[in-house]
Formats: structure tokens, C-alpha cells, sequence
């Protein structure tokens, strides 16, 4: 019976032959995946725009933006409420999940319209959180998508006030009600 010799130095453990990538090199590449699948869309539709991807807030950001912003058609993309944003969005996420086998939660803005977007509902929300303090009644928003119902639920809650989504589908909103003591 012969002995194998084995070389030690060959054998590693798995921390040393691979160092599993941080939250934030996971996030940088879902960035990188749904850049190059919304870039494709941009040239299939032949439609002016860079891409800047951005991680913050536990999440990648993309945002496609216009140098130019009288050649721009990036209005098409953001669509009627941002109902085309939001679809692009999501299929960037389908992209992001197909390579990664993960689900995806990034953000995606076209020529500033979430962040335009997000201004124009703390506004409201302090509109509405005023008068459900001056009142005692509670306040009801026309129905919103997730992403603009976080931005009310986190400005009641900032309040001091409790708010709550209701309703279903297209129709789910955010009431504000004063909190109970």
C-alpha cells in the first residue's frame, strides 16, 4: 500500500479561496445589471439619456438623466403619475433578479421626477398633518403607489400621528389620524 502525499498548500479553506461579496458590492452590481438593461432600452427607443447609479439608503439608485434638456423624450418614460416610471422600475428589478437569483428593491428616477415628486407630497403631508392636529379629524389622500405612500407614512410618523394604508390596488391610500393618548 503506497502513501499519497498531499500538498498543503494547495488545500485551502472555502474563507480563503473566496471572500463573499459585502452588501454594498451586491448592491453596486444590481446597479450595474439593470444600467446596462435600462441603456439597452434607451437605444432600442433611441432616447437620449445617461445613467447614473448611486447606493444609498440600503439600495441601488439609478437615475436617467438629460444633459440636453430641450432634446430630451425623457417625459415618455416617466408616463402619466409616473406610471411608466414605475413599470421600467420593475422590470428592472426582473432583470436584476433573472442574473442574480436575489430580489431587488433599487430605485430607479427619470429627470428628477421621484425627488420632484417626493417635495411635492411632504408639502401635502404637512398640509394634512396640520389640519388633523388643528381639527382632530382624520385625513385621507387620493389613492398612491408604495413609494409615495412610505413618503406620507414617514411624515405623519415624524408628526407624532399615526397613519395607515387602506383600500386595495389602484385604490389603496394613506389615512391620518391623531394619535391616541
Amino acid at each position: 500500500m503506497t502513501e499519497e502525499k498531499i500538498d498543503e498548500t494547495s488545500e485551502q479553506t472555502p474563507e480563503e479561496t473566496s471572500t463573499k461579496p459585502s452588501r454594498a458590492e451586491l448592491l453596486e452590481e444590481e446597479g450595474e445589471i439593470a444600467a446596462d438593461y435600462l441603456e439597452e432600452l434607451l437605444d432600442l427607443a433611441d432616447i437620449d439619456g445617461d445613467i447614473d447609479i448611486d447606493v444609498a439608503d440600503g439600495r441601488a439608485q439609478l437615475s436617467i438623466v438629460c444633459e440636453d434638456e430641450e432634446d430630451t423624450n425623457l417625459g415618455t418614460l416617466v408616463g402619466k403619475d409616473g406610471r411608466t416610471l414605475g413599470a421600467l422600475q420593475e422590470l428592472s428589478r426582473l432583470a436584476v433578479q433573472t442574473q442574480t437569483g436575489q430580489r431587488s428593491w433599487l430605485m430607479l428616477d427619470i429627470d428628477g421626477f421621484r425627488n420632484n415628486r417626493r417635495e411635492e407630497l411632504i408639502k401635502k403631508a404637512q398640509r394634512a398633518i396640520d389640519e388633523v392636529k388643528d381639527g382632530g379629524e382624520e385625513f385621507a389622500f387620493k389613492p398612491m403607489n408604495s413609494f409615495e405612500r412610505k413618503i406620507i407614512h414617514d411624515q405623519a410618523a415624524r408628526a407624532g400621528l399615526v397613519s395607515e394604508s387602506e383600500g386595495e390596488g389602484d385604490g389603496r391610500h394613506v389615512v391620518i389620524r391623531p394619535a391616541d393618548d
